[in-house]
């Protein structure tokens, strides 16, 4: 599975961009809000990824953080919401106001996005309301970070304040999932095993 991607920032329209990593370019599919994070055409850039394979098709979905590409995931865990509708909420919403939207149970601001009735939004309200939306807001990581040792491990819990973990709560998590995987261990384990923990 292709995790991230770092190359240059070739060319782009409504909802793609295209990354040159060696000499080979690849169609990311990108919410408009992950877009804006991309810079101008030339620049390096950096997207958390996630493939997704069907019978007859393929596609590289690209986030600006892995914060992002969680709340995709549990997008896309939900009956009626496929990449697109997923991609159309977070290109409404930011992380932080998903979050606060499942939160306050407000299904109007999640209906905002592009293709997503009242019906359904209510859906995604409910179902995550469990999952994400009851705890409160993550603020920055700054110092909770700290606890975690390497990149991996900051967007690790960086990606859980994303899902709503308090600071305290994530960082500890993560600090447990690199004690269980060991220091090398990448993005995607790391994530995992810290939900799994936090969640507990």
């Amino acid at each position: 599975m292709i995790a991230r991607l770092t190359g240059t920032f070739e060319d782009f329209g409504p909802d793609w961009a295209v990354i040159d990593v060696g000499g080979v370019g690849y169609l990311v599919h990108c919410s408009a809000k992950t877009l804006d994070t991309l810079g101008a055409r030339g620049e390096v850039v950096t997207v958390h990824t996630e493939l997704q394979v069907s019978e007859n098709d393929m596609r590289l979905i690209g986030f600006a953080s892995a914060g992002e590409r969680e709340w995709f995931r549990l997008l896309t865990g939900i009956q009626g919401v496929g990449s697109k509708m997923a991609l159309a909420v977070l290109s409404a919403l930011s992380t932080e106001e998903l979050q606060r939207a499942i939160a306050g149970g407000d299904a109007a601001m999640v209906a905002r996005a592009q293709g997503v009735g009242p019906k359904l939004a209510g859906r995604i309200v409910n179902e995550l309301k469990d999952k994400a939306g009851a705890l409160p807001v993550g603020m920055g990581v700054g110092g909770a970070a700290a606890l975690a040792v390497g990149s991996a491990s900051r967007d690790a819990v960086s990606a859980l304040q994303n899902l709503g973990f308090k600071p305290v709560v994530a960082s500890g998590a993560v600090a447990s999932a690199v004690e269980e995987l060991g220091e090398d261990a990448g993005l995607d384990a790391l994530v995992r095993v810290a939900l799994r923990k936090a969640a507990g």
